[in-house]
């Protein structure tokens, strides 16, 4: 039987077979930061939109994810999630394992589609491109805005949903996830993870 220094030992060189197993690379308020993300429901994107500059940056948090992967990907496994990397939407999610969470998921990805139909449609039948929602000098804007929120249709569908304050409370929603940026008093537009599942959802509306 080892002894204790063996063990000691052992332990040491199965931790240093690696850069992703080092925890001692990732700072506690990094992870921590992280899983705040995570635990409000966002997902984390590759850009996020700078209030103070009007544009778009690198998201500190989605380049340590994409740096020690493997290394997340334990942690979180450990946890009992699975941490899920869109490279199309270049975005990061959290997916639960638990059964438990699978009502509360299924009710949060209900609304979050029933909010991106509805501006995809209204953009499109508006005669622009969807790809232009991604687009932080395009996207909606407050005449997009106000005729959305007069439209009757859209408002009993929104409150379908329980989106009960209409419009303002659905776009909310959507920033809050980090799937919809403001990018000015009047103005927003998709993130890279917004645009993604808005065209998934389309492609799934045409093949049925």
């Amino acid at each position: 039987m080892p002894d204790f220094s063996d063990v000691t030992e052992t332990n040491e060189a199965v931790q240093n077979t690696g850069p992703d197993s080092h925890f001692d690379q990732i700072l506690p308020a990094q992870s921590a930061a992280i899983y705040r993300e995570f635990q409000a429901g966002r997902v984390i994107v590759r850009d996020v939109w700078d209030k103070n500059r009007s544009e778009l940056r690198a998201n500190p948090l989605y380049n340590l994810l994409f740096n020690h992967l493997s290394h997340f990907r334990t942690f979180y496994e450990h946890l009992g999630s699975e941490l899920v990397f869109n490279e199309a939407g270049d975005f990061f999610f959290l997916k639960e394992s638990s059964d438990e969470e699978g009502e509360e998921h299924d009710e949060n990805a209900f609304r979050v589609q029933v909010v991106l139909l509805l501006i995809g449609r209204y953009f499109a039948r508006s005669g622009r491109d969807l790809d232009y929602l991604g687009r932080s000098d395009a996207g909606l804007n407050e005449q997009d805005f106000n005729v959305m929120a007069g439209d009757e249709e859209y408002q009993d569908i929104l409150r379908a949903a329980r989106f009960e304050k209409g419009l303002p409370e659905a776009l909310d929603y959507l920033d809050k996830r980090n799937l919809l940026f403001r990018s000015g008093p009047n103005r927003w537009f998709l993130s890279s993870a917004g645009l993604f599942f808005l065209n998934e959802l389309v492609r799934e509306y045409e093949k049925g």
